[in-house]
């Protein structure tokens, strides 16, 4: 038998693991649900109403799960064992939840109703003040997803509206849930690399370490012949 049939016959059920593994991590990247929120920040001015982007990629109806809004920086007063950290904005049950919401956003806040059956969970702040400045994460805690949260940075600027053109500012468009952000994309693309270059090393690691003991097998094979012949 040749090093070539002996390589192909040892190593069938390994080629076929790899093979699996690599469909199935695949799949899994295709396949999964991601939160996307904006990487840059939404600059507005006091008064604006604005729309901080958030939405599931690929596109995924959330209209019966749970989107909470709320800033992460703000934490529970440790003096006060009942505190807690209130929302700026409760889905629960297909509606907004005001008893859970921090005051100083109720009835300023709204999510794209319609919207959400593909994956829009973007949150629509009205008349902003400088108090809204901060980071804002938005969460579905029931995603089955590695990526369940998103984090949005809104900066209000006294100072832009005199900068501002007469053009209609992004942030007053409502995200379209296909758009992904610029960083989340390459985000995936990279997880996408990483993956491809791993099952390439793995694939030709593994065939070296095959064909490198079939052929060790080989040689010993006509080392013993030799070996049989001289002492005959």
């Amino acid at each position: 038998m040749s090093v070539y049939n002996s390589f192909f016959e040892d190593s069938s059920v390994l080629w076929t693991s790899i093979l699996c593994s690599a469909f199935s991590v695949w799949t899994l990247v295709q396949g999964e649900v991601l939160v996307i929120g904006s990487n840059l920040p939404i600059i507005a001015a006091p008064g604006d109403d604005v729309i901080l982007p958030c939405h599931l990629e690929p596109t995924f109806n959330v209209q019966g799960m749970t989107v909470e809004w709320s800033k992460p920086d703000l934490k529970p007063d440790p003096s006060d064992r009942l505190s807690r950290v209130e929302y700026v904005h409760l889905y629960r049950d297909r509606q907004e939840v005001p008893d859970m919401k921090m005051a100083s956003y109720f009835r300023r806040t709204e999510l794209f109703m319609d919207d959400m059956k593909h994956g829009n969970i973007s949150l629509k702040i009205l008349n902003v003040s400088e108090e809204d400045n901060g980071r804002y994460r938005c969460f579905i805690p029931k995603l089955q997803s590695r990526v369940k949260a998103a984090v949005v940075e809104l900066v209000v600027d006294p100072n832009f509206a005199k900068t501002s053109t007469t053009e209609t500012p992004l942030h007053f468009q409502t995200p379209d849930p296909q758009d992904a952000t610029p960083a989340n994309g390459r985000s995936r693309v990279s997880v996408v690399a990483v993956v491809i270059t791993f099952m390439s090393v793995l694939v030709v690691v593994a065939f070296s370490a095959c064909f490198s003991r079939c052929l060790h097998q080989k040689l010993n094979k006509l080392s013993e012949g030799k070996t049989t012949q001289s002492q005959v």
